[in-house]
Parts: C-alpha cells; structure tokens; sequence
C-alpha cells in the first residue's frame, strides 16, 4: 500500500470516528411533520420537473443518498414512497438513527447499508437519482468518490450534488485554522469553550455573519462539523465544473439559480451587467460567484455526460415556452407591503439568502402569476389578448428569479438550449 493510500485511510478513519462522536445532523425521532408537509403528489411533481422537466412524472425511481447522515434517506423515503431508497453511511451512529426511524415510520422502502463512497460498488446496483449533499468535499479523495456515484448512475438519471464553496467560508477557515494552531479538539468541553470564544469575535470578522445567519451554529454539533472537521475542502465554480466533468458527468443547473445570475437581483443595476450579459454561462456564474462574495454552498443538478442537453431543455426563442406548463415552488411568497414604485407585489423566494433577489411585478404580472395552477401552459393562462413578448419576459423572469419550474412535456424542446442565457 502507497503512502498516499496510508494517508488516505487515517483521514477515512478519522472522519468516520469524528462522526461517531458527533452525528450531524443531530438525531431526530419525529418525521411527523416532514410527512404531512410531502403528503400528496404536489411537492413530487415539482421535484421531478426540477431534475427532469422534459419527463412525465413518475414516483417509482430508485434512490441512492449518499452520506446519508442521521434522517436524509429516511426523508427521502417518507417523500417518495412508491420510490426504492437506498442509504449508506460509514457513521455507526448515523445508520442506528436511520434504522430507527425506518422502523418508527415502516419505511419498508429504504435499505440501509454502512458502506462508503469508495466502496459503493459493492451494492452492485444502478440508480436513476443520486442525492450527495455535503459528503464529497470531506473524502480524501472526493474525485474517486465521484467517480464512483457516477459509475452507479443510470443513463439518464439524475444527480442532485453540494459540495462547499471557498469564498463564503473564508471566516470559517480563518477560524479551522486557528482551532488547529491551538490544538482545539472536538471534545464537547472544548467545542463550549469554541463556541464561548466565538462571542467575543470583532463584529467585522468575516464569521459572523455566518454566526448570525447559518444553522450550522445552532448546536455543538453543528459547530464541530463546521469548524472542527478533520477533513474540509470547497470548490470554486470553475472548479466545481472541472470536478463534475473529471467525473465523466455534466453541469444542468443549479437547484436556486438566481443567485449566479446577471440577470436577477442588485446585478440587473450595476453598470457591468451588459459584459456579464456575453459571457458564456459557466464564465457568468464564476463572475458572479466573485461579485458577490458571500456564497457558502454549490448545489446542482448534474447528468451524465451529453444528457444534460436532453434533459434541460428550457428556452425562450422560438415558441416552445408557450407550450410548458409552469409549477409554483413551494417556498415562494408575494409580498404587498413597501413596494417598489409600480409595483403591485414582490415575488420572494424563501430559499435564497442574498436579500436582493426579490422580482417585482405589476397588477398585470400579478393576476397571471396568481392564475398559475400547476395544469395550464402558458398559451392557456395568457388567452388570445395578452402581449406574448410581455409574458415571454415574464416567464422567463419567474423560472430566473427560482419562482417556477417547468413542466415541459407537451412542448417540442429543442436540444442543446439549456441555460438561463436563452
């Protein structure tokens, strides 16, 4: 065995016993709510609009979640249940807490296995969605671990992908840092010393916004695996997109996209918006990502490599988008009070964390907002009267801003067209 080998096992063996110590997420034993919030089809059909706008819903696709943690494969099977869910994690801990949950709720849907990523081969078995979020970036080596999920992806799957981005967390490594330079260990005496210490940070550290807004604080926990982690890396979009295709995988979007976007937000306003405006998608995002500074996460929806065209096929040209039935998210509101000049409401989706990314909308724009019912295409909800360059703008502001998805079965899509450059 290589050196590199050797290395490579301490750190697998050090993070599985850090996650011993330290489950993250914390146990839970009540789903009850999570169940009744998945109750009915409506939040399935749009998470499989999400992944495969161009595919008729279905609800009995096989799961694989990848690090699973404590609750992520038994959410995924409460959310799913005609689906076949597979979960594996290397924390004891985290297996024990799943299995309870799994007999709790008779979840006779999910399998759990204690495996990791570099061994995933040995469930000999191919599934049409894999959902790794926040795994990857604690392997020794997370291109291996994504090679792996790729190799067990079916052709025209999808994979739902996170992993840390650099720029946001630059407090939370100013600070891993200091921890190792002092020898802070994970002990919970020492993780209540940390957090004690943290209080006394100069309001202008760049932690503490993350302090103030981020739940990876809210408990000893969180606070371990944010800061004490034995092993943490973060991607940069550029590097995000040569992880991805070092895999043999492809980028589809993002699960938020208005974030990374020139065409949304305090970005629409700043006198470089036209050079954004020409650069190709990927060059965008990565422009963005640094004008704003503040992003903590990468998650997207990725594919194999050449069926991100076929399965993204949103586009605005043409006449297509008349034909696509838009899907309200569930965590999108209209707000009516402070409104911007003109102004009849303000669209907000709840996801997103930068405050500048709220679209206002006329009275006009808000009555057809409003008559978006999850079955009408576009040509339907807007009549023989409406101006269709109005709405085509409209639309495409709406699937920008993250306040739809679409359903785009009964249009005729045309490949290669995906992006929110269209």
């Amino acid at each position: 065995m290589s050196t590199a080998d050797d290395e490579a096992d301490v750190t697998l063996t050090a993070v599985r016993d850090f996650y011993e110590q330290h489950p993250y997420p914390p146990p839970v034993d009540d789903l009850d709510r999570y169940r009744e919030t998945w109750a009915g089809a409506g939040r399935r059909v749009l998470e499989s609009h999400l992944f495969w706008p161009n595919e008729p819903f279905r609800e009995d696709r096989s799961v694989l979640v990848a690090g699973c943690g404590t609750s992520q494969a038994a959410r995924y099977a409460i959310r799913w249940p005609d689906a076949d869910v597979v979960g594996i994690d290397v924390s004891v801990n985290s297996i024990e807490s799943t299995l309870s949950l799994k007999r709790k709720y008779q979840l006779d849907n999910l399998q759990v296995e204690q495996v990791g990523l570099e061994r995933i081969h040995e469930l000999g078995r191919q599934f049409d969605f894999i959902v790794s979020t926040g795994v990857l970036h604690h392997l020794p080596d997370p291109d291996a671990g994504l090679a792996a999920l790729q190799s067990c992806l079916k052709p025209g799957g999808a994979m739902h992908l996170m992993v840390y981005a650099p720029y946001g967390r630059a407090g939370i490594y100013m600070i891993q840092d200091y921890c190792r330079r002092l020898g802070i260990g994970s002990t919970k005496p020492e993780i209540r010393e940390l957090a004690a210490s943290l209080a006394a940070l100069p309001r202008d550290h760049p932690l503490v916004p993350i302090l103030q807004n981020s739940p990876d604080f809210k408990n000893e926990s969180a606070l371990a695996d944010a800061l004490l982690h034995p092993q943490d890396r973060a991607y940069s979009v550029d590097e995000f997109f040569a992880f991805v295709e070092g895999a043999g995988l492809e980028f589809g979007r993002w699960i938020r996209q208005a974030p990374y976007l020139p065409d949304c937000g305090a970005l629409t306003q700043i006198p470089h918006n036209a050079r954004l405006g020409q650069l190709p998608p990927q060059q965008q995002f990565a422009a963005v990502e640094l004008f704003r500074g503040n992003m903590l996460r990468h998650s997207a929806v990725v594919y194999h490599h050449g069926y991100a065209s076929k399965a993204q096929t949103i586009n605005f040209d043409g006449t297509d988008w008349l034909d696509y039935i838009p899907l309200r998210l569930n965590n999108t509101i209209s707000v009516e009070e402070r409104l911007p000049p003109t102004a009849a409401a303000v669209l907000i989706n709840q996801g997103h964390t930068q405050t500048d990314i709220y679209l206002p909308v006329t009275l006009d724009q808000k009555k057809l907002v409003e008559a978006i019912d999850g079955s009408r295409r576009v040509r339907e909800l807007i009549g023989q009267t409406r101006d269709v360059e109005a709405a085509r703008i409209l639309f495409r502001r709406l699937w920008c801003y993250d306040q739809v998805i679409f359903d785009t079965t009964g249009a005729e899509t045309v490949p290669g067209t995906s992006g929110a450059t269209n």
